[in-house]
């Protein structure tokens, strides 16, 4: 029973994560159909800056829920107006310049910091399962995982700035025609996809550890949950960390973590070559 009990909270945890780290990259992704290779370095950008946040005095919810998707959202914007703005329709173009951006990241970085690890305390305390402690940092990603869902759905769904944003992407001359600058809601897109990846580091970086590197530890993880999840940006994210999370925790607890994360993609393809447009291309075709 204290097993199952700490297999459910893994689990828990698990959606929770995928969530976090993908839904900035499902923005970017799903909206503009830019494919973000760099995702991942924004992360680490966010971690990064609550290190050195928390470090210097300043409280480190402060650190992780307003500093870090403000930097990495800054440095998005500042992407997206000297770099992507460029390469718009250029899918091929934007994999390079984004790759190459995360290789620019990851160097200036390590020339900075060095390539040590660095750590940071949770904020929060233990909880025991049983004869079980687990860290309750994972229930602060698993609030954050609703609460980023909860707001990307509700920006889009019942806001006149949503409206806007999907009327671009669906018909940005149609849009342009009627008086929406479609190079701001790009611009703005894109700083908020940064921005999301950004809060999925710091809130991350507690548990992973912080490195120059870390990016690459996520990066396959989400593009293979937006791919699984489809077009609709909430509930792709949502139905897709659901699906692939619970065979990557039980997988891993039966073998091990490389043989879990080694089905979770088995899981993945199979998704993709049944459903090629995701999940919600096939299913749940109007939602968000």
């Amino acid at each position: 029973m204290e097993l199952t009990g700490l297999l459910a909270y893994n689990i828990l945890v698990g959606i929770g994560t995928l969530v976090l780290i993908t839904i900035g990259l499902g923005v970017i992704f799903g909206m503009m159909k830019i494919i973000n290779l760099a995702h991942g370095e924004f992360m680490m950008i966010g971690a990064y800056t609550v290190v050195l946040a928390t470090g210097a005095g300043v409280n480190i919810w402060i650190s992780m829920f307003l500093l870090a998707p403000l930097v990495s959202g800054l440095l998005g914007l500042i992407t997206e107006r000297l770099l992507m703005r460029h390469l718009y329709g250029r899918m091929i173009d934007t994999m390079l310049a984004t790759w190459g951006l995360s290789l620019l990241i990851i160097g200036a970085i390590t020339v900075i910091f060095g390539n040590q690890t660095r750590g940071i305390s949770s904020p929060v305390g233990n909880m025991s399962i049983g004869r079980f402690d687990v860290g309750l940092h994972g229930m602060v990603i698993v609030l954050t995982a609703i609460g980023a869902l909860a707001a990307v759905a509700c920006v889009l769904k019942f806001t006149k700035l949503g409206l806007i944003v999907r009327a671009t992407m669906q018909n940005s001359a149609m849009a342009s025609a009627l008086g929406v600058a479609p190079k701001r809601v790009y611009m703005g897109t894109f700083a908020t996809g940064t921005a999301l990846a950004g809060l999925a580091g710091g809130v991350l970086a507690p548990i992973s550890g912080v490195a120059p590197t870390m990016g690459a530890a996520y990066i396959a993880k989400a593009f293979i949950t937006v791919l699984g999840g489809g077009p609709a940006i909430v509930t792709g994210t949502g139905l897709a960390s659901t699906l692939f999370s619970p065979i990557n925790e039980i997988v891993s607890f039966k073998a091990t973590p490389i043989i879990g994360e080694v089905a979770m993609l088995v899981a993945a393809i199979i998704i993709v070559r049944l459903l090629p447009q995701g999940i919600t291309g096939r299913f749940f075709r109007r939602s968000l």
